[in-house]
């Protein structure tokens, strides 16, 4: 490995370390006194609507854990007391790709991580399938605990965690944005269109192309639309290869 490579897989080892400390400290209710107190971006949820392109930051990691921190131990809605553990999201934080759920399931409400269920699993042999791994893109879902039973969210749950992926989304600033399923679809783009109807095709959300597809569950238990996701993520790819 290069001196470029090596540089940065430590970055990457960096910024691993500082998010499980986060998410450890969070959890703990510790002050994170080590992170800045400012204001997270200027932008906020009434000001983020799709015609309004994200706004460039000077530095991205810090800006990602600043919207952890702000988060903390989140009661915002009657899921925070019913959670194990906060699932905030994980990879790159200047990541091109980042992928957009719906909520936590059991195993990721056990590890505080998303995506590593069955689904998860899934989902990560279709990045492998990218040329990608899970730590060059970023995942995350609307909500950052899980509904019980693995119900629908609630509107007033998507209202109180939809700011911080806004913020999540700010931070990244990706080139490309994957809805996974119905729920991230419509939270983004503010339709009630089915996602049968919406993937196939990009969409903008903030300037960033946005791509819905079907859920890696779905797919779990509908095999034979594993074809129309894979033709999503090969117009996802064409996009990330044409700006290399």
């Amino acid at each position: 490995m290069g001196s470029e490579g090596k540089a940065r897989e430590e970055l990457l080892e960096l910024v691993r370390s500082l998010t499980e400390r986060i998410r450890v400290d969070g959890e703990l209710g510790k002050p994170l006194s080590y992170l800045s107190r400012g204001k997270v971006g200027a932008a906020t949820a009434g000001g983020a609507g799709q015609g309004a392109a994200i706004a460039p930051s000077v530095t991205d990691a810090p800006r990602l854990e600043a919207v952890r921190a702000e988060l903390g131990d989140c009661q915002r809605c009657s899921l925070g007391r019913l959670r194990h553990r906060l699932v905030f999201g994980e990879g790159s934080p200047q990541a091109d790709l980042v992928f957009v759920g719906e909520a936590p399931g059991a195993d990721e409400d056990a590890q505080g991580r998303p995506f590593v269920g069955r689904a998860g699993q899934l989902l990560t042999r279709i990045i492998a399938a990218m040329g990608l791994k899970r730590e060059e893109v970023y995942i995350c879902n609307i909500l950052k605990c899980r509904p019980p039973e693995n119900r629908n969210p609630q509107p007033d749950e998507i209202a109180a965690c939809e700011p911080f992926l806004i913020r999540q989304l700010q931070a990244i600033r990706p080139r490309v944005i994957c809805t996974l399923g119905t729920f991230a679809a419509h939270a983004l783009l503010k339709t009630e269109s089915p996602i049968s109807v919406l993937r196939g095709r990009f969409h903008t959300y903030q300037g960033i192309e946005l791509m819905p597809t079907y859920h890696p569950a779905y797919l779990l238990r509908n095999p034979a639309a594993k074809k129309q996701v894979w033709e999503d993520v090969q117009m996802i790819m064409k996009v990330l290869c044409e700006g290399r």
